[in-house]
């Protein structure tokens, strides 16, 4: 079962990929990159279309020294922000 947060964290990347990532003051460190991919919503940017903003969404496998979980991180191209957007138990 999956628990959506939607919460904003900070990720440390490698070539566009994310390697650690920190939420509620733990470091979580990447072991694995289950998925990828990337949305676009043209909805966001009426008239903008040379420059649509796009999320890019990882799913991975991670774990801060308790053992490993998966993860669900999410990039969004316009603010630069990561969110962790689900966790599954």
């Amino acid at each position: 079962m999956a628990r959506v947060y939607g919460v904003p964290i900070t990720v440390a990347e490698r070539e566009g990929r994310p390697r650690r990532f920190t939420w509620d003051g733990r470091i979580y460190t990447v072991r694995r990159i289950i998925d990828h991919w990337v949305t676009l919503r043209t909805d966001w940017a009426v008239g903008a279309r040379d420059r649509l903003p796009r999320r890019t969404f990882w799913r991975v496998e991670a774990g801060s020294g308790r053992g490993p979980g998966v993860y669900e991180l999410r990039h969004d191209s316009e603010s630069g922000q990561w969110l962790l957007a689900r966790v599954w138990d």
